[in-house]
């Protein structure tokens, strides 16, 4: 092997990572997040699973091989870029086209359990280890049992990794003390992200407000009770994401018009109307997972009164029922939609719309209404977790109630601030400096780590 370990790393553990391999906003974060940590002077690396499509392969040098009982050989690759380390996991059981599949909780156990196997093997010595999202609460459950501090952080609670636990306690390799409600036993299911939750010595969520929300009823998916407990141990909190501000730069963006400041506007939404023939109405946009959580729904019931007063262009996938319903508006000189996903294409949204619509049911944190902001695209948003936290009133158009009426009542909310040119073009301003850069967050990050380590 001709890999060199690190010292006394933070080890992220994440099922992706961009650039390498991206469904969403779980991907950002571990693409920004490590560089900002490993700017900062800190030794990082990310374990993710080696993909048969992962993207840039090429770029991945084999490092070895490595047997782990019960779960066979596992290949070993390394890439090193921005000063992170990278070490992706090639498991059999991920060795077939795209990131997730029906079998996921099998598949995803057998990746937790061979995290600490190949750290050993290549001779890391983790100084913690961060885990994100269900797919990574094992690595933290083995990891909190081995002694190592650890680190878990919810990306969305909505989705848990459970399965029957008569079936799936022997793909954990978890001790048989740990099959009961107070660990990773869940209504008779093995719930992988309770391990992540019960086994950490903090659980953090991306944005305050969210972490807040998780401990009630409305939002805790059941988990409310033991998201209470924590929250009472001091155990839990939000960080809210930063953004990758070189990725997301009007001024170096080579898929919008050259954007020095808020007048820029203008060409780039000529731009968007002229791409789907829209006339001169103000442009509503939207890039989104086609969801019930993303309050898509609501944005389709509300579109029949929008398309009076709006040019509405919608980018996104999901849902196939939502995404026949938009498909169905194609006849509408005012209505775009798009299926899928197509970063060019998002990027002249975020740049040529007037308002960017996010009707979340819930959002932990959200990256598309920061992104907006940059953009000079003033968000229309329901005011939970992290719109709430990023999006102030004096800027966008944050609404309560979950209902198309409020959606419509915000936009022509927004309308009527647009025939304000100087009250328009203020909170324009205002949004486009508003500081998402990572580096609060990091230092966030460090801090919590450093308490940690304290305690020993």
């Amino acid at each position: 092997m001709t890999f060199s370990a690190p010292a006394a790393p933070t080890v992220h553990v994440a099922s992706e990572v961009f650039p390498f391999s991206r469904t969403g906003g779980l991907a950002d974060v571990l693409g920004a997040l490590p560089a900002a940590q490993a700017a900062a002077g800190t030794a990082v690396m990310v374990v993710s699973p080696w993909y048969r499509d992962l993207a840039d392969a090429a770029a991945v040098e084999s490092v070895g091989t490595l047997n782990i009982d019960g779960i066979g050989e596992v290949r070993l690759g390394h890439e090193r870029r921005a000063g992170v380390e990278y070490l992706f996991l090639g498991l059999e059981a991920f060795d077939r086209e795209g990131l997730y599949h029906s079998d996921d909780v099998q598949r995803f156990s057998a990746f937790g359990c061979a995290v600490l196997p190949a750290l050993q093997a290549l001779n890391v010595q983790p100084q913690l280890l961060h885990g994100h999202d269900w797919q990574a609460a094992l690595a933290v459950a083995h990891a909190h049992l081995s002694g190592w501090p650890t680190v878990f952080t919810i990306h969305n609670l909505q989705y848990q990794g459970r399965w029957s636990l008569h079936e799936a306690a022997g793909w954990t390799a978890l001790p048989a003390w740990t099959f009961q409600p107070d660990f990773v036993e869940f209504f008779g299911d093995l719930n992988l992200l309770k391990a992540g939750l019960v086994f950490a010595d903090r659980v953090t969520t991306v944005s305050p407000t969210y972490a807040q929300e998780i401990t009630t009823p409305e939002y805790g998916e059941g988990l409310e009770g033991v998201l209470q407990r924590l929250d009472s141990e001091g155990r839990l909190c939000g960080i809210l994401n930063g953004l990758d501000l070189d990725r997301w730069n009007p001024r170096r963006d080579a898929a919008i018009m050259n954007y020095s400041g808020p007048r820029s506007k203008a060409s780039n939404r000529r731009r968007l109307r002229a791409e789907f023939g829209f006339d001169r109405a103000p442009v509503l946009g939207t890039v989104s997972r086609l969801a019930d959580q993303k309050g898509m729904d609501l944005l389709l019931l509300a579109l029949p009164e929008l398309v009076k007063s709006w040019n509405v262009v919608i980018l996104g996938g999901g849902d196939p029922l939502l995404e026949a319903a938009f498909q169905g508006w194609h006849f509408h000189p005012r209505v775009a939609f798009v299926s899928g996903l197509n970063e060019p294409l998002a990027h002249r949204i975020y740049a040529g719309a007037d308002v960017f619509a996010m009707p979340s049911r819930f959002e932990p944190c959200g990256l598309s209404q920061m992104i907006a902001l940059r953009y000079g695209t003033l968000p229309v948003v329901r005011a939970t977790g992290g719109l709430k936290d990023t999006v102030p009133p004096s800027i966008g158009f944050p609404f309560v109630p979950a209902t198309s009426q409020a959606l419509l009542d915000a936009c022509s909310e927004a309308l009527a601030t647009r025939r304000d040119r100087a009250e328009w073009e203020r909170r324009v301003k205002a949004g486009m400096a508003l500081d998402f850069s990572w580096n609060a967050s990091a230092q966030a990050y460090r801090d919590l780590y450093s308490e940690i380590l304290a305690e020993g």
